[in-house]
């Protein structure tokens, strides 16, 4: 098979960092090649260099056997190298098909060569170009659709296929199915082996190891910025993977489940707001991880937001420690000490602009402002550092802005936000999306001793395995409703689709 790209002794730093050492890496044409490693690793760097976003310090690129060099995305993606980066980047006040197809030669708002010989768009064949290229993914969406209007899965497939639209030779997916259901994994992997089959080169970067398995035929695994190894995926086991990854065995990634659960701290009756979900109950003890499982659509997030006055109800009441609340916005959540880990860090979750330490304390200002009404720097300087040594938060420093840290690290950021806000309920929702292995398993252990020390936690996750090894109990949503309430043995993978899709 051909090497079409290939690095050879890139090293990168940033502010006196060195993040790459000397990586080597290559991609073959018609295979599916996994990267691999913990946050941090240089994954992610290792590709904005490929992809033209960054410029190596030293080493070199080749593609098809030249040396290149990239100013701009743009060089590199006319070249045929594409990346779709884990967090979105389309417009939402434009439709699909204007994003599939966005960046003309002389106005990047323009779609790519879609306009009549007046200048003007072409509609009719612009929407006729995005259906065929769905219909070839495997995605159904309507291209006039506002992006706007779509979910975060729907919003993910279009940015791959805006990516297939350069006709790329080389496609790089950053955490791809981080928000995407079971079913379209599946539909996206049909639509990678295939692009494979067609001779395009797929670089496959996740921390959901069984998907790699699954997909990818060669593993290459960083760590600490050096490259590893790279094993044939047939050859090698999850197993032995993570010891590449963190230098050790991680023996298990779900902490045992409670036996000290206590009374109902938190229930809903009748909760709807049409026509997203309906007629909604189910109650949440002291100390249980409650699971909501279901497909993307269920509702499962909606349900979460409304409760959290982040959208309003049209019907339903809900009890807080015996005691009937209304929640009119997220500040009157806060207050009653219910706190939301949203799935969508970038837009709704964190300040990126701002540093870790305005971040960590941004849900509790309160509890930092002096009797005369200023806040206490020197406290909350302490009190960040502290949340930062305990999610291991990197660098170690609270100073730096969010926005320079990797995916994984502001993931654990903005759990520490809602840890400082001490809750009584955490609804945690995707709270390991785009976290690696090593980070994985902890956070597990951090929500089960939150649990522990008497937090309520909800539980939503799109990884079954995850809502199955992490809850006590599984409230299964389907159209909107609730379907079933499983407990104990009967909280299976069998069980949870039956009701799920029923």
């Amino acid at each position: 098979m051909e090497n079409i790209l290939r690095v050879a002794g890139i090293c990168k730093s940033f502010a006196g960092n060195r993040v790459l050492h000397d990586v080597d890496f290559s991609a073959e044409v018609g295979r599916i090649h996994a990267l691999v490693g913990e946050n941090g690793a240089g994954k992610t760097t290792l590709m904005n260099i490929t992809g033209g976003i960054h410029q190596p310090d030293e080493g070199t690129i080749y593609f098809r056997g030249e040396p290149v060099s990239f100013t701009d995305p743009l060089q590199a993606m006319k070249r045929g190298i594409s990346i779709v980066h884990q967090e979105l980047s389309l417009v939402p006040n434009l439709s699909v098909a204007q994003n599939v197809f966005i960046g003309g030669q002389t106005n990047p708002m323009v779609p790519r060569q879609k306009v009549n010989r007046f200048g003007f768009i072409n509609w009719k064949e612009l929407y006729a170009d995005t259906q065929d290229l769905f219909d070839h993914v495997g995605i159904d969406i309507e291209p006039t659709t506002l992006v706007s209007k779509l979910s975060v899965s729907m919003q993910q497939l279009v940015e791959i296929a805006k990516a297939i639209s350069f006709d790329a030779r080389v496609l790089i997916l950053d955490e791809p199915t981080s928000a995407l259901s079971e079913k379209e994994i599946d539909r996206l992997f049909n639509v990678i082996r295939e692009l494979a089959r067609k001779d395009v080169a797929v670089v496959f970067i996740s921390h959901k190891l069984d998907e790699v398995f699954t997909i990818a035929d060669r593993v290459s695994v960083l760590r600490d910025g050096r490259m590893v190894d790279t094993v044939k995926a047939e050859e090698t086991s999850r197993d032995q993977v993570i010891r590449m990854m963190v230098g050790r065995h991680i023996e298990d990634m779900y902490p045992p489940k409670s036996s000290r659960i206590g009374d109902v701290i938190f229930s809903v009756e009748g909760l709807s707001r049409q026509p997203y979900f309906h007629d909604v109950n189910f109650s949440l003890r002291r100390g249980e991880i409650l699971g909501f499982a279901g497909l993307v659509g269920s509702g499962r997030t909606d349900v979460a937001r409304a409760i959290f006055g982040a959208d309003d109800l049209d019907a339903g009441d809900i009890t807080m420690e015996g005691k009937e609340i209304r929640i009119q916005s997220p500040s009157v959540a806060i207050e009653h000490g219910i706190c939301y880990l949203t799935e969508d860090r970038k837009t709704l979750g964190l300040f990126l602009k701002m540093p870790v330490r305005d971040n960590i304390v941004s849900a509790s200002l309160n509890r930092f402002i002096s009797r005369i009404g200023f806040l206490r720097p020197r406290i909350i300087r302490d009190e960040s550092m502290r949340y930062v040594d305990y999610m291991r938060i990197r660098p170690r420093n609270d100073e730096v802005e969010m926005i320079s840290l990797s995916g994984g690290n502001q993931q654990k950021s903005l759990l520490a936000k809602w840890l400082c806000a001490q809750p009584k309920v955490l609804i945690a929702d995707e709270p390991t999306r785009g976290v690696d292995v090593g980070a994985k398993a902890k956070l597990h252990t951090d929500l089960r001793r939150m649990a522990e020390e008497g937090v309520g936690v909800i539980l939503i996750s799109s990884e079954l395995p995850e809502i199955l090894g992490l809850s006590d109990r599984v409230v299964v949503f389907r159209e909107g409703t609730v379907a079933a309430v499983l407990e104990g043995d009967q909280a299976t993978q069998e069980e949870v689709m039956k009701y799920a899709t029923q």
